[in-house]
């Protein structure tokens, strides 16, 4: 009766700019004798509308159509159902499973609706992300100076990261091996080897813990980083190779042990710890001062910031803050920790400082749901309507891909990213950070082959290797996850070591050194082939519309395609990139799937033959180029 999704019945579909009239048709049975119909769409906020619909013939001998056009005004989220009198009373169409129409029930189908104007960087549109937390990746040797002290040192690269807390109980993240960014900048030919096309550096500014993310001084790098100049460097190295480089800000709190709070007192200036007159005492907020502080999910070692005080706001976001001061020395974005923790005024004024001072700068967030309808703190956000964040990272799209290799109903994958697909701007869909691993994440590979840890603790989770058969099935469904990651919307991002068969639990073991000189050559090579697949296929991949062709027991069929105009009046023709993925231990036929292969070119995985058989764990990409008729 209905489908959003479908251009026949609501076109166009997705995200709409502000003044963009849509169109919606119904389909009703002939017998319920409808003589009116309405579309009931509700602006969040604001009181319902009705349009009334007009009958428009009928759609074969037992069905009719009823359509209407309704024009947004102003950028938010829309709401909208159907109503149909009829026959037997006033009838209601509304979304049921998976999005298709039924009769009764309450849920409404989103329309999001972007400010016209808005616009997002085009450099990382077809691109591939990687993703490195400095202290483990590459570590140069070159002598560092100014290093606070405080700070404990592996002797060999290949250690586990500390897990066992002090005794104090408490667990400092303060062991570190010492990679940096001269390291990182002697690995750019290795980076690009796998077609990366933007470096996302986990927090490189001067903090006491290994991750970074309590910051201590955020116009200073790190001293066993290296210095600014080291930054700069390696912005303008990667630049040379069509890398550009992506930034971790952390602006929901600082580090306790820092320039600004100051509470251990390493720094000889009064931090808003010791003096109620330190410039910096306004960021914070205190119960009781100077010991009962407000702080990130109540670890005292992270108090947070109060983002509206207008000199803070200053000091990040300001002609000379800390936005446009790292943009200046080369990174071409930002990626903001905890986006849903920081005010909406404020990330309106980081994006515009960002944009004011490079239009093509990134402005991406951390946010672990659908980002469109995202409620935080009781407050709907409107992160990618237009002046905030230009993407964000895509736990959805991981949570479907790990999902589906480990046997959930594949119509959940199909439902997850057509979903996403529908409710993000276009131009957002383009850049979506599509990862299946991250710092926060245990590793892609032990979730595919190892045993689920659960709510089995550390020391359990350090005594954890995959063994031989484990570690076998994993990588092999780790090819099937990075291929759908390659060939969905947005950009894969790759998490450091990942390509090289890195495998490990929770934080801090997920966070192990990259295992220089023992990769999984086998498992290098794919990611490569994958990065030129990607390349070759960039007009495809980077604009292209997608769409899951079949989700069916043990096989996915996922469509990448574009349409292109040609001399004909009538015709065109549509490039288009089928994945075949076959997730189970056994071979699976695809001629249930009755889909026409002729002419499919294969450039990724195995052939799928005359008989049409994926073996098991194993995938198939197929190029195909048709003309289409497009007057029928």
């Amino acid at each position: 009766m209905f489908y959003s999704r479908n251009p026949k019945y609501r076109a166009p579909t997705g995200a709409v700019a502000t003044g963009t009239p849509v169109h919606f048709r119904i389909t009703l049975p002939r017998g319920l004798s409808c003589t009116a119909a309405r579309l009931i769409v509700e602006q969040e906020g604001q009181p319902a509308v009705l349009q009334d619909m007009f009958w428009c013939g009928m759609n074969g001998g037992d069905k009719e159509w009823w359509e209407c056009d309704f024009t947004p005004a102003t950028s938010g989220l829309y709401f909208y159902l159907f109503e149909a009198s009829t026959c037997r009373g006033v009838q209601r169409l509304s979304r049921g499973d998976r999005g298709a129409a039924i009769f009764g029930g309450t849920y409404r189908w989103q329309l999001t609706v972007f400010q016209a104007g808005f616009e997002t960087p085009h450099w990382l549109e077809g691109g591939i992300m990687y993703q490195v937390f400095p202290d483990r990746f590459c570590k140069s040797g070159g002598e560092k100076t100014g290093v606070p002290a405080g700070r404990s040192y592996h002797d060999s690269w290949e250690d586990q990261p500390d897990w066992r807390p002090n005794q104090q109980g408490e667990i400092t993240n303060t062991d570190f091996f010492g990679g940096d960014l001269k390291g990182i900048e002697e690995k750019l030919p290795y980076l690009q080897s796998l077609g990366v096309t933007c470096l996302y550096l986990n927090p490189i500014f001067e903090s006491h813990s290994n991750h970074r993310y309590d910051t201590a001084d955020y116009s200073k790098i790190d001293p066993l980083l290296g210095t600014e100049e080291d930054f700069r460097s390696l912005c303008a190295a990667a630049r040379e190779r069509g890398i550009h480089v992506l930034i971790d800000g952390v602006f929901s709190h600082t580090g306790s042990d820092s320039v600004y709070f100051n509470r251990e007192g390493r720094y000889p200036e009064p931090g808003a710890f010791q003096s109620t007159q330190s410039p910096y005492y306004p960021w914070y907020s205190f119960s009781c001062w100077p010991g009962e502080y407000d702080s990130w999910w109540g670890f005292h070692t992270l108090p947070n910031v109060n983002e509206t005080e207008e000199s803070y706001n200053q000091f990040v976001n300001g002609q000379d803050g800390i936005v446009r001061r790292w943009l200046r020395a080369g990174a071409s974005g930002w990626r903001l920790d905890v986006a849903d923790e920081l005010p909406d005024l404020f990330i309106d004024r980081l994006s515009a400082a960002a944009k004011e001072e490079d239009p093509e700068a990134l402005v991406l967030g951390e946010v672990w749901e659908d980002a469109s309808n995202k409620s935080a703190y009781g407050v709907r956000r409107r992160y990618l309507l237009g002046g905030q964040l230009d993407s964000v990272m895509n736990y959805p799209f991981r949570d479907a891909v790990l999902g589906f290799l480990l046997g959930d109903d594949p119509k959940n994958f199909a439902e997850i990213v057509e979903n996403i697909a529908e409710n993000y701007p276009p131009q957002c869909l383009r850049l979506l950070m599509n990862h299946i691993g991250t710092h926060d994440t245990e590793r892609a590979l032990t979730v595919l082959g190892g045993e689920p840890a659960g709510s089995r603790g550390r020391e359990w989770q350090s005594a954890q290797r995959l063994t031989e058969k484990q570690r076998q099935t994993g990588v092999a469904r780790l090819k099937l996850a990075s291929a759908i990651q390659y060939m969905l919307p947005g950009v894969p991002c790759l998490y450091y070591g990942d390509e090289a068969g890195a495998e490990g639990y929770r934080d801090p073991f997920n966070r192990g050194c990259y295992p220089w000189g023992r990769e999984d050559e086998e498992l290098l090579a794919w990611y490569r082939q994958l990065g030129q697949v990607r390349h070759a296929h960039q007009d495809v991949l980077a604009r292209g519309g997608c769409r899951v062709l079949r989700a069916e027991g043990n096989l996915l069929v996922l469509e990448r395609y574009r349409v292109h105009a040609s001399d004909g009046v009538d015709c065109a023709y549509r490039d288009s990139l089928a994945l075949f993925v076959n997730r189970s231990e056994r071979p699976q036929s695809i001629l249930s799937l009755k889909l026409n292969l002729a002419g499919g070119k294969v450039v990724l995985g195995e052939s799928l033959g005359t008989v049409s058989v994926l073996r098991p764990y194993s995938c198939s990409l197929l190029k195909f180029h048709r003309e289409i008729h497009t007057n029928t």
